[in-house]
């Protein structure tokens, strides 16, 4: 993944070069979380896909089930719902970091306003706070 510009944005006194080189950076991270934008929709439309057959198999197999056998496939629906809504959750993230990298605003935190390090977006290219923020609202 490219890394983070060095120049907060908005901000001047930055020569052709540097702003080509954010620009070329800019679009080397927009095509890596494009893409990995559109695989984890592929992982969300194929866990739907799964979910909607399983229920029609379900339908079909329920007859003369007892108490905990409903209780299991109902646990084992849930999860699969559970598993479907963080890959949501995480497209959501993605897109949200697309136009954050729009605006100008990826890889600033956003709530302390420093520059996100390099190997945190590295590891979390969707993240709006630098590791000091994030600790601090996991605390709460």
């Amino acid at each position: 993944m490219a890394k983070a510009t060095d120049i907060r944005p908005g901000s001047t006194g930055t020569s052709a070069a540097e702003r080509n080189r954010s620009a070329a950076e800019t679009e080397e991270i927009r095509t890596a979380l494009v893409a990995r934008r559109d695989e984890l929709q592929a992982e969300y439309d194929q866990a739907l896909s799964e979910i909607t057959e399983l229920q029609r198999e379900r339908l079909a197999d329920s007859a003369g089930d007892d108490q905990a056998d409903t209780g299991t496939k109902t646990f084992e629906r849930e999860q699969e719902i559970t598993l479907a809504n963080n890959l949501l959750e995480r497209i959501t993230q993605v897109e949200r970091a697309i136009d954050r990298l729009g605006s100008g605003n990826y890889g600033w935190c956003e709530r302390c306003g420093t520059q996100i390090p390099v190997e945190r977006l590295a590891a979390f290219p969707s993240a709006t706070l630098c590791v000091s923020c994030k600790q601090l609202e996991e605390r709460r």
